[in-house]
């Protein structure tokens, strides 16, 4: 989506895009960073040329993930209030469409989950760049760092919301699991860089 127009479409109204969608464009914007420093690192810093290049690479895959994941995240939602206009007149109607409400929830919940999936890698990358890149590129990194950081906190947000809606034990189940094992390895790996990096702690 073109910038321009995404922040238009996100400052109106409308019900999408929305945060979910705020928090894949913060992700897609920390991967762009990564994939900056670890450019500028392939000849200066700690890193091995193989080291940089690999992070590169897959800043850049993860960064086509989660410029994806904008659009995906308010078409997934868009479904969840499709479900809940559909019509309620008679007992068969109403089944269908709590139905379609549930299902519609469960799926909004893949999207954010890819999100915080995809940021919590890009906070690995960052922990490596700012023990080993290019010293010169440190803010750059830093930056990353705090993007990722919002993109995961905002993708378990969306999670969560979202769960609180599903009736499906089991499928609750699983996802809250994930949910307390990304945020574990939020809360090792964030505090990690700034304590590499003490400039970010201020």
């Amino acid at each position: 989506m073109e910038i321009t127009k995404f922040l238009n479409q996100l400052a109106s109204d409308a019900p999408t895009p929305g945060g979910g969608s705020a928090s894949a464009f913060a992700g897609a914007l920390s991967a762009s960073l990564v994939a900056m420093v670890a450019g500028l690192s392939v000849n200066r810093g700690r890193l091995t040329k193989k080291e940089a290049k690999d992070i590169r690479r897959k800043a850049l895959t993860i960064q086509k993930k989660l410029h994806r994941a904008i659009t995906e995240d308010a078409k997934s939602f868009d479904s969840v209030i499709a479900a809940f206009r559909l019509p309620k007149h008679t007992e068969k109607e109403r089944l269908h469409r709590a139905k379609m409400i549930q299902r519609a929830y469960q799926k909004a919940t893949v999207v954010p989950t890819r999100v915080c999936e995809n940021s919590s890698e890009l906070l690995e990358c960052c922990r490596i760049l700012v023990a080993k890149g290019n010293p010169n590129a440190w803010s750059d990194i830093g930056v990353a760092a705090y993007l990722a950081n919002a993109a995961l906190q905002g993708g378990l947000l969306n999670m969560k919301i979202n769960l609180a809606s599903v009736r499906d034990r089991s499928f609750g189940s699983k996802k809250l699991q994930l949910i307390r094992r990304l945020s574990k390895k939020r809360e090792r790996l964030f505090p990690k860089i700034q304590k590499s990096f003490p400039e970010l702690a201020k």
